[in-house]
């Protein structure tokens, strides 16, 4: 405790009081003759165990309440930027649709690219636990940004900040949950990250609902306001959970050595190759905050009578996610394996040309709009069925495999450079809608070309993969083992 650790250091300091040698010589005497403590102050490497780690609700706790922050702030963007946005004197300065797509992917590709710069800090100095906990902090200053200022400057300050820690602690939380298993317990390390992600689409499903309403009916202040409130709650849980955390300590010169190595710089190559067709994936995916967001504004969004906003159409995504997850778990993937071995890379495979056959169906719907139709939303979530299957077979998936194929000390600098996947794949997004963008407002891809094009895109990207994941050979790495106490 620490009046133990302190109380004799004082005695000895109140004894010798009057005289600055034997104050020196009592200080010093008093901390030599503390008691040393019985045990570290955090486990350092996973306990054989064969159950469930006790830092995984924490985890899964945290990462609900923070994706419910980050989601809700993001599914109200689009809309915020193209209705709400104000110059200094507080007169509408909102921008185009298709200035609001481009801002919006760049500031997408951002949040993924910002996860390198977290990965470095947790894995070369300040371990997993410090750096989630300084970005998380920084997390919640950009949403306190985004809620008091309306502005482009408020936008781009908290934009910015949420950028460094929601893309910082990306790859440390997801590395963290890992590295709570050892090889007694590694067979449910794939039901932990299923957990994870369920958590992820859970709280990314209530968001999508809420901060849609609260955007129309309170404003932008409480829309931004209460994803905020969510991110300090995330914070806390995860500080709560510090003593039932295994604490893998920060690499420092062996994490630069490895990373340098052939064997680092062997799984850098093999999953980067993985990860540019992945990236292609994840240009159409984020599309569903933007392009379809903007798709629904000209459909009939009446649903058993219920008129939803275009922004909470989002929220199918995340609800099929949780349902879809089991599905696939206990009923596609194993009718599939007996058709033929399912690897991971064959799961990856399959949810890429998934992908494209989702994409055919806003094409076919941006058809029926051109034509002066106002379409049923129900089209447009047959769509998120699809999109979101080919999403459990290809996120999922890559998530446990770019942690298992990652040497131990850069597990968050390999998941560092799956988000990297991501962040290329809304940068291009975000290019192509900057470059088709013509001077007069209007675009080079109008109507359903637009979705056409990455359509074809995607199909293209899909047929590639197949032939070169053929040709990967890779190695899988596992904490070890401390003995359990007691």
């Amino acid at each position: 405790m620490y009046f133990d650790r302190w109380l004799l250091p004082a005695i000895i300091l109140i004894y010798t009081c009057g005289n600055k040698e034997r104050i020196f010589q009592g200080i010093i005497a008093g901390f030599i003759c503390q008691r040393p403590d019985p045990v570290p102050k955090y486990l350092t490497a996973p306990v054989a165990r064969s159950d469930m780690p006790g830092g995984i609700p924490y985890i899964v706790g945290n990462e609900a309440a923070e994706r419910f922050s980050f989601y809700g702030m993001r599914a109200i963007l689009v809309v915020f930027m193209t209705q709400y946005l104000v110059d200094s004197s507080g007169a509408l300065d909102v921008m185009s649709e298709t200035e609001a797509k481009g801002w919006y992917h760049l500031f997408v590709s951002a949040v993924y690219l910002t996860p390198l710069l977290g990965a470095l800090l947790s894995d070369g100095l300040l371990g997993k636990y410090r750096t989630i906990i300084l970005l998380s902090l920084l997390y919640c200053a950009g949403h306190a940004a985004l809620a008091l200022d309306d502005s482009r400057w408020g936008l781009v300050v908290g934009l910015g900040m949420i950028a460094l820690g929601a893309g910082g602690i990306k790859p440390c939380v997801s590395s963290h949950l890992g590295d709570q298993f050892g090889q007694s317990n590694q067979g449910l390390l794939s039901r932990a990250f299923a957990w994870f992600y369920f958590s992820i689409n859970l709280g990314a499903f209530f968001s999508s609902l809420a901060t849609p309403w609260m955007l129309a009916r309170f404003g932008s202040t409480v829309a931004f306001g209460v994803p905020g409130i969510l991110m300090l709650i995330a914070t806390l849980t995860f500080w709560a959970g510090r003593r039932k955390f295994v604490h893998i300590p920060a690499g420092g010169r062996k994490f630069i050595k490895e990373a340098f190595s052939k064997k680092g710089l062997g799984a850098l190559g093999r999953l980067s190759i993985v990860y540019v067709f992945v990236a292609v994936f994840w240009s159409l995916f984020d599309q569903t905050g933007s392009s379809w967001v903007l798709q629904a504004r000209h459909m009939n969004t009446l649903i058993f009578g219920i008129e939803l906003l275009p922004a909470q159409i989002q929220a199918a995504n995340p609800l099929l996610v949780m349902l879809l997850i089991p599905v696939f778990s206990y009923g596609v993937y194993p009718v599939i394996d007996k058709v033929f071995p399912l690897t991971p890379l064959r799961k990856i495979a399959i949810g890429l040309f998934v992908a494209a056959a989702a994409f055919a169906v806003p094409t076919v719907i941006q058809l029926s709009i051109d034509q002066g139709g106002s379409p049923s939303i129900v089209w447009q979530l047959l769509a998120y069925v699809i999109l979101t299957a080919a999403e459990v077979m290809v996120s999922i998936t890559c998530l446990e495999f770019s942690y298992t194929q990652a040497p131990k000390t850069m597990k968050s600098f390999v998941m560092a450079f799956f988000m990297l996947s991501i962040s290329l794949g809304n940068l291009f997004t975000s290019a192509v809608n900057f470059i088709i963008q013509r001077p007069d407002g209007s675009s080079a891809l109008e109507g359903a070309d637009y979705f056409l094009f990455f359509t074809v895109l995607m199909l293209v990207t899909a047929v590639l993969f197949v032939v070169v994941a053929r040709y990967y050979r890779g190695h899988s790495y596992i904490h070890t083992e401390q003995p359990a106490s007691g």
